[in-house]
């Protein structure tokens, strides 16, 4: 690792940070749900592009850029903790099937488009 790689992996990961504020501040406009879409949206997007970058990397692509997608563009697009927090807000609402959906359901389908997208790439 060197200083020039940190440094574009941070700027990447500012523009990830600003795309997930943009998309998870425009679904709920447009989709009156009491369950967080917006989120959900990002995290899905999110993990079935890593799982291209990923096997495009896997197949030799460049590093760097590689690196500045996967961590820092799709690192700051992407949000664990804020769809942990969703799913207790949820449970602590007493809504227990949307609590489910959004804390397992969703992981799953992360996971199945994270491998659609690797083997997709690679």
């Amino acid at each position: 690792m060197n200083a020039l790689t940190v440094v574009v992996v941070a700027l990447a990961g500012g523009v990830g940070s600003a795309l997930r504020y943009l998309v998870d501040n425009a679904v709920p406009a447009r989709v009156r749900a009491r369950f967080p879409w917006g989120t959900a949206l990002v995290n899905l997007t999110g993990s079935f592009a890593l799982g291209i970058v990923t096997g495009l990397m896997s197949r030799g692509a460049p590093t760097l850029w590689g690196e500045a997608v996967a961590i820092g563009v799709l690192g700051g697009y992407t949000t664990f903790s804020t769809a942990s927090i969703e799913t207790v807000r949820l449970a602590l609402d007493r809504r227990a099937w949307s609590a489910a959906l959004n804390g397992v359901g969703i992981l799953i389908a992360c996971v199945a488009l994270a491998l659609v997208g690797y083997v997709a790439a690679a």
